[in-house]
């Protein structure tokens, strides 16, 4: 989430603001004015410069002259250019924010003869327009009120996941990919499809699982958990469909497998990629049909279940391989939900960290642990190949150790200090990973520019926590902000 609440005695959210203005001066003059409502901005002179912000920040509000020369800068955009005149450089940004920042909201800035085309901005989508010369007091209360239409509606989204906190069991939504997923379980579990959940392992597939019985018909019949690895495939057969008496040395009772136990309910089978292909055959005939026959029987038994299956691995290269059966696939794969890995949406470290501690804390008889920003920087930075179930184990670790440190009644303080080292060997690890594989051929500067700007939003946009978090003076900070255009 781009927009953080100021920490300066000011309720005005601060905001990250894109300035699209080809004037320097006029640019600095509108950066200047925002900032004293604490909000951080990236000024750009050309609308090529616009589309690389665009595509590669996290924007709240995007303020765009709405006429700028062609010397400004060309950019293609589906096939578009920028007039010689420069008329259409604005609605370039605008449609541009519009695909690439669907959240932020758009004000443009235009001289007295070109109003009738910036109220024509209106039908694409733009917040609303100012005319200059600008007075500086309403430019800024237009932009805070942008701002705060960004804010109520990410609050109002995040009132959605906390109204179905408990039905989705713990699921964090603050990244759009997850936010993504959770549109995608209230809209699937209604139904009776099938459900494949993919990812990597300790992403929490199982919840997602969890979190469609428990907002689907079925929710008040049996929920049945079955992982498939590990499993020899008579076992498996017997763990999935059930026995008779007598259908193997020691099979003395009758007994129903999962399938029949989860009858009207839903059956969760995970590490279905686990499977061997003969079961495999068997599973689909059972999905097809309804109808499991036990070992040791003739019988067909109707079964009825809703079906969810996960796998952290790739089906579609295993169908390739022989390894997975097509058809099958077809049949589980009726919706499917991938959920990314930790590192693909950082953004969300910090909400389960804090999540985890209280929870953590809580289950101690101890209160809600403060985590410093200092650790939050460092969680935010580590990959986490184990993924979400790795960062709950470190955060339990951090908060027992806070806990035996804490003084009398005060509350415990996670610092970096308690974060175990293997993972900050591996953050640094990681980081020099980075600058020899996924930042190579990144400049130095676009980097530097990059760390100032996303500590900046982590601290809601405070300089000078931003530069103790970055280890540099104040001084130096505010030099990089005129360096680079950030205000």
């Amino acid at each position: 989430m781009a927009i953080a609440e100021h920490n300066q005695g000011t309720t005005t959210p601060a905001a990250q603001v894109l300035i699209v203005e080809d004037e320097p001066d006029h640019a600095d003059t509108m950066a200047e004015a925002l900032r004293k409502p604490g909000h951080v901005c990236t000024i750009v002179g050309t609308v090529a410069d616009a589309m690389d912000e665009l595509k590669g920040g996290a924007f709240d509000v995007v303020v765009t002259d709405l006429r700028m020369p062609t010397s400004a800068g060309q950019a293609a955009q589906e096939g578009e250019t920028v007039a010689p005149d420069g008329a259409n450089a604005g609605l370039l940004v605008l449609r541009a924010a519009r695909a690439l920042q669907p959240d932020a909201e758009t004000v443009m800035v235009t001289a007295h003869g070109d109003v009738t085309t910036a109220r024509n901005a209106f039908k694409e989508g733009a917040y609303d327009f100012i005319e200059k010369p600008l007075d500086l007091a309403v430019f800024r209360s237009l932009i805070n009120r942008a701002a705060e239409a960004v804010l109520l509606r990410q609050e109002s989204g995040s009132l959605g996941d906390l109204v179905q906190h408990d039905g989705f069991e713990g699921l964090i939504a603050g990244s759009e990919p997850m936010r993504r997923i959770i549109k995608t379980v209230r809209t699937v579990a209604p139904s009776n499809i099938a459900v494949l959940i993919t990812g990597e392992s300790g992403t929490g597939k199982e919840l997602i699982a969890s979190a469609v019985h428990n907002n689907s018909p079925r929710s008040s019949k049996k929920y049945v958990a079955f992982n498939c690895a590990g499993q020899s495939e008579s076992l498996l057969e017997d763990q999935l469909f059930g026995h008779v008496r007598g259908a193997f040395t020691g099979a003395e009772k009758d007994r129903e497998g999962v399938f029949e136990y989860a009858n009207h309910g839903t059956l969760f089978l995970d590490e279905i990629g686990d499977m061997p292909l003969s079961m495999q055959a068997k599973l689909l005939r059972v999905l097809e049909t309804g109808e499991v026959v036990r070992l040791g029987s003739n019988d067909p038994r109707k079964t009825e279940v809703r079906f969810v299956s996960a796998t952290n691995k790739d089906l579609r290269k295993m169908i390739a391989e022989g390894a997975f059966r097509e058809d099958l696939y077809f049949r589980i794969n009726g919706a499917h939900v991938h959920v990314p890995p930790l590192r693909e949406r950082r953004e969300d470290i910090p909400r389960i960290a804090q999540h985890a501690a209280a929870r953590f804390a809580d289950e101690m008889k101890q209160p809600a642990p403060e985590i410093t920003d200092a650790a939050l920087m460092r969680l935010t930075a580590y990959d986490w190949p184990g993924n979400v179930r790795q960062l709950l184990n470190v955060i339990q670790n951090m908060v027992v150790s806070a806990i035996g440190e804490a003084a009398g009644d005060a509350p415990p303080r996670l610092e970096a200090r308690h974060i175990p080292p293997e993972v900050r060997a591996g953050e640094d690890e990681g980081e020099a990973g980075a600058a020899s594989g996924t930042l190579a051929g990144t400049s130095l500067e676009q980097i530097e520019k990059r760390a100032i700007r996303e500590t900046l939003r982590l601290t809601g946009g405070n300089r000078e926590q931003a530069a103790k978090l970055l280890g540099i003076g104040e001084r130096t900070l505010y030099r990089k902000l005129r360096e680079y255009g950030l205000r």
